[in-house]
Protein backbone atom coordinates (compact mmCIF):
# COMPACT_ATOMS: atom_id res chain seq x y z
CA UNK A 1 0.00 0.00 0.00
CA UNK A 2 1.52 3.62 -1.01
CA UNK A 3 0.66 6.24 1.84
CA UNK A 4 1.85 9.44 1.79
CA UNK A 5 4.39 10.12 5.21
CA UNK A 6 5.00 13.15 6.71
CA UNK A 7 8.13 12.58 9.49
CA UNK A 8 9.40 15.29 11.71
CA UNK A 9 11.63 15.20 14.11
CA UNK A 10 9.80 16.66 17.02
CA UNK A 11 6.33 16.08 18.30
CA UNK A 12 6.02 20.07 18.21
CA UNK A 13 7.31 20.46 14.80
CA UNK A 14 4.74 17.58 13.64
CA UNK A 15 1.73 19.56 16.05
CA UNK A 16 2.23 22.62 13.76
CA UNK A 17 2.66 21.64 10.14
CA UNK A 18 -0.20 19.10 10.70
CA UNK A 19 -2.43 22.40 11.72
CA UNK A 20 -1.01 24.08 8.79
CA UNK A 21 -1.44 21.31 6.33
CA UNK A 22 -5.64 21.28 8.12
CA UNK A 23 -6.25 25.19 7.71
CA UNK A 24 -5.13 25.20 4.28
CA UNK A 25 -7.40 22.35 3.11
CA UNK A 26 -10.07 23.87 4.99
CA UNK A 27 -9.59 27.10 3.35
CA UNK A 28 -9.44 24.85 -0.05
CA UNK A 29 -12.67 23.42 0.58
CA UNK A 30 -14.08 26.66 1.58
CA UNK A 31 -13.27 28.46 -1.21
CA UNK A 32 -15.40 25.99 -3.75
CA UNK A 33 -18.28 25.29 -1.08
CA UNK A 34 -20.80 27.30 1.38
CA UNK A 35 -19.70 24.88 4.28
CA UNK A 36 -16.67 22.72 4.98
CA UNK A 37 -16.10 19.78 7.67
CA UNK A 38 -13.35 18.52 10.02
CA UNK A 39 -13.64 15.29 12.26
CA UNK A 40 -11.16 15.26 15.13
CA UNK A 41 -9.82 12.59 16.93
CA UNK A 42 -9.67 12.19 21.26
CA UNK A 43 -7.00 11.35 23.37
CA UNK A 44 -3.76 12.77 24.12
CA UNK A 45 -1.70 12.91 20.84
CA UNK A 46 -3.78 16.02 19.16
CA UNK A 47 -4.27 18.39 22.21
CA UNK A 48 -0.73 20.36 21.05
CA UNK A 49 -1.88 20.39 17.09
CA UNK A 50 -5.46 21.53 18.53
CA UNK A 51 -3.65 24.23 20.12
CA UNK A 52 -1.62 25.23 16.98
CA UNK A 53 -5.05 24.94 15.18
CA UNK A 54 -7.18 27.07 16.90
CA UNK A 55 -5.66 30.37 15.87
CA UNK A 56 -5.15 29.62 12.54
CA UNK A 57 -6.79 32.49 9.99
CA UNK A 58 -9.65 31.11 8.24
CA UNK A 59 -13.68 31.89 8.26
CA UNK A 60 -14.22 29.20 11.22
CA UNK A 61 -18.11 30.58 11.45
CA UNK A 62 -18.49 28.61 8.11
CA UNK A 63 -16.94 25.05 9.54
CA UNK A 64 -18.63 22.02 10.97
CA UNK A 65 -16.67 20.04 13.10
CA UNK A 66 -17.34 16.75 15.48
CA UNK A 67 -14.98 14.06 16.69
CA UNK A 68 -14.31 11.00 14.77
CA UNK A 69 -15.63 9.14 18.19
CA UNK A 70 -16.36 9.79 21.49
CA UNK A 71 -17.11 7.66 24.57
CA UNK A 72 -20.36 7.48 26.31
CA UNK A 73 -19.49 9.40 29.32
CA UNK A 74 -20.42 13.48 30.60
CA UNK A 75 -18.87 15.62 28.17
CA UNK A 76 -16.72 16.60 31.57
CA UNK A 77 -15.87 13.46 32.48
CA UNK A 78 -11.82 12.55 32.04
CA UNK A 79 -12.45 10.05 29.66
CA UNK A 80 -14.43 12.47 27.34
CA UNK A 81 -13.34 12.81 23.91
CA UNK A 82 -15.56 16.24 23.66
CA UNK A 83 -13.99 17.61 26.82
CA UNK A 84 -10.15 17.49 25.56
CA UNK A 85 -11.59 19.10 21.95
CA UNK A 86 -13.55 22.22 23.81
CA UNK A 87 -10.13 22.69 25.86
CA UNK A 88 -7.67 22.90 23.41
CA UNK A 89 -9.51 23.28 20.13
CA UNK A 90 -13.16 24.92 20.46
CA UNK A 91 -11.35 28.07 21.45
CA UNK A 92 -9.79 31.06 20.10
CA UNK A 93 -10.80 31.26 16.68
CA UNK A 94 -11.72 28.10 16.10
CA UNK A 95 -14.21 28.88 18.82
CA UNK A 96 -16.70 30.27 16.52
CA UNK A 97 -17.21 26.74 14.61
CA UNK A 98 -20.44 24.69 14.58
CA UNK A 99 -19.58 21.74 16.86
CA UNK A 100 -21.52 18.64 16.75
CA UNK A 101 -21.79 16.46 19.60
CA UNK A 102 -21.88 12.63 20.06
CA UNK A 103 -22.96 12.37 23.26
CA UNK A 104 -26.25 13.26 25.52
CA UNK A 105 -28.41 11.75 27.85
CA UNK A 106 -29.51 8.91 26.85
CA UNK A 107 -28.94 5.68 29.42
CA UNK A 108 -26.25 4.01 26.52
CA UNK A 109 -24.79 4.82 23.22
CA UNK A 110 -26.62 2.23 21.51
CA UNK A 111 -29.90 4.30 23.27
CA UNK A 112 -28.27 7.71 21.91
CA UNK A 113 -27.61 6.27 18.34
CA UNK A 114 -30.32 7.35 16.25
CA UNK A 115 -31.06 11.14 17.97
CA UNK A 116 -26.87 11.57 17.47
CA UNK A 117 -27.60 10.56 13.73
CA UNK A 118 -30.59 13.16 13.68
CA UNK A 119 -28.22 15.77 14.86
CA UNK A 120 -25.45 15.07 12.25
CA UNK A 121 -28.28 15.59 9.86
CA UNK A 122 -27.27 18.72 9.18
CA UNK A 123 -23.39 18.38 9.68
CA UNK A 124 -21.48 18.61 5.76
CA UNK A 125 -20.89 15.30 4.25
CA UNK A 126 -18.85 13.75 2.78
CA UNK A 127 -16.72 15.07 5.54
CA UNK A 128 -13.63 17.48 3.96
CA UNK A 129 -10.81 16.20 6.47
CA UNK A 130 -11.10 13.84 9.10
CA UNK A 131 -7.99 12.64 11.98
CA UNK A 132 -7.28 9.34 12.79
CA UNK A 133 -5.43 8.15 15.62
CA UNK A 134 -4.27 4.52 16.25
CA UNK A 135 -4.42 2.40 19.53
CA UNK A 136 -1.89 0.07 20.25
CA UNK A 137 -4.45 -2.95 19.35
CA UNK A 138 -4.58 -1.53 15.98
CA UNK A 139 -7.75 0.08 16.53
CA UNK A 140 -8.93 3.46 14.83
CA UNK A 141 -12.03 5.65 15.73
CA UNK A 142 -13.71 2.97 18.15
CA UNK A 143 -13.46 0.31 15.66
CA UNK A 144 -11.77 -2.35 18.00
CA UNK A 145 -11.17 -5.84 17.09
CA UNK A 146 -13.21 -8.56 18.65
CA UNK A 147 -16.06 -5.33 19.33
CA UNK A 148 -19.60 -6.79 18.29
CA UNK A 149 -20.59 -4.35 16.37
CA UNK A 150 -16.89 -4.13 14.49
CA UNK A 151 -18.24 -6.02 11.45
CA UNK A 152 -21.62 -3.83 10.78
CA UNK A 153 -19.71 -0.41 11.60
CA UNK A 154 -16.95 -1.62 8.43
CA UNK A 155 -19.87 -2.07 6.26
CA UNK A 156 -22.90 0.11 7.58
CA UNK A 157 -23.85 2.83 4.96
CA UNK A 158 -24.88 4.90 7.73
CA UNK A 159 -22.71 8.07 9.26
CA UNK A 160 -22.45 6.73 12.91
CA UNK A 161 -22.47 3.15 15.03
CA UNK A 162 -22.21 2.21 18.27
CA UNK A 163 -19.70 -0.14 19.41
CA UNK A 164 -18.58 -2.04 22.63
CA UNK A 165 -14.75 -2.09 22.83
CA UNK A 166 -14.05 -5.47 24.29
CA UNK A 167 -10.58 -3.87 25.75
CA UNK A 168 -11.56 -0.45 26.59
CA UNK A 169 -13.86 0.76 28.86
CA UNK A 170 -17.10 2.51 28.02
CA UNK A 171 -19.26 1.80 24.50
CA UNK A 172 -18.61 4.72 22.11
CA UNK A 173 -20.38 6.28 19.03
CA UNK A 174 -17.89 5.97 16.05
CA UNK A 175 -18.24 7.33 12.57
CA UNK A 176 -18.31 4.26 10.61
CA UNK A 177 -15.77 2.88 8.34
CA UNK A 178 -17.56 3.84 5.11
CA UNK A 179 -18.21 7.14 6.20
CA UNK A 180 -14.47 7.30 7.03
CA UNK A 181 -13.17 6.48 4.00
CA UNK A 182 -15.84 8.74 2.03
CA UNK A 183 -13.83 11.93 3.58
CA UNK A 184 -12.21 14.13 1.21
CA UNK A 185 -8.51 14.13 2.62
CA UNK A 186 -8.07 11.35 5.66
CA UNK A 187 -5.09 12.03 8.22
CA UNK A 188 -3.16 9.50 10.53
CA UNK A 189 -2.00 11.25 13.21
CA UNK A 190 0.73 9.29 15.50
CA UNK A 191 3.77 9.55 17.65
CA UNK A 192 6.43 7.20 19.17
CA UNK A 193 8.45 4.30 17.36
CA UNK A 194 6.38 2.19 18.48
CA UNK A 195 3.14 3.34 17.15
CA UNK A 196 4.91 3.61 13.41
CA UNK A 197 6.19 -0.77 13.76
CA UNK A 198 2.46 -1.59 14.52
CA UNK A 199 1.13 1.22 11.32
CA UNK A 200 4.24 -0.26 9.19
CA UNK A 201 3.05 -3.86 10.84
CA UNK A 202 -1.02 -3.43 9.83
CA UNK A 203 -0.03 -1.71 6.29
CA UNK A 204 2.00 -5.20 5.51
CA UNK A 205 0.48 -8.43 6.91
CA UNK A 206 -0.86 -10.57 4.84
CA UNK A 207 -4.45 -12.34 6.29
CA UNK A 208 -7.96 -12.70 5.62
CA UNK A 209 -9.69 -8.86 5.07
CA UNK A 210 -11.64 -9.60 8.75
CA UNK A 211 -8.25 -10.46 10.39
CA UNK A 212 -6.48 -7.59 9.86
CA UNK A 213 -6.34 -4.64 12.54
CA UNK A 214 -8.76 -1.88 11.52
CA UNK A 215 -6.78 0.72 10.85
CA UNK A 216 -5.27 -1.41 7.63
CA UNK A 217 -9.29 -2.32 6.81
CA UNK A 218 -9.66 1.23 6.39
CA UNK A 219 -6.84 2.34 5.01
CA UNK A 220 -7.08 -0.17 2.40
CA UNK A 221 -10.09 1.70 1.03
CA UNK A 222 -8.82 5.38 1.36
CA UNK A 223 -5.02 4.83 0.21
CA UNK A 224 -5.45 7.21 -2.41
CA UNK A 225 -6.27 10.16 0.07
CA UNK A 226 -4.51 9.07 3.27
CA UNK A 227 -1.67 10.99 4.86
CA UNK A 228 0.57 9.40 8.00
CA UNK A 229 1.32 12.31 10.16
CA UNK A 230 4.41 10.93 12.47
CA UNK A 231 6.76 12.01 14.50
CA UNK A 232 9.38 10.37 17.17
Amino acid sequence: MSLTWHQFPQKEELDQQLANFIAERLRTALASQPRASLAVSGGRTPAGMFRCLRDMELDWERVDLTLVDDRWVPNDHADSNERLTRENLLCGRAAAARFYSLVSDASSAHDGLKGIQLRLNSFKTPIDILILGMGDDGHTASLFPQAPELEDAMSSPALLAATTPVTAPHTRITLTAPAIVAAGTVLVHITGEGKKALLETALTEQKAETELYPIRRVLDRAADKAHVFWAA
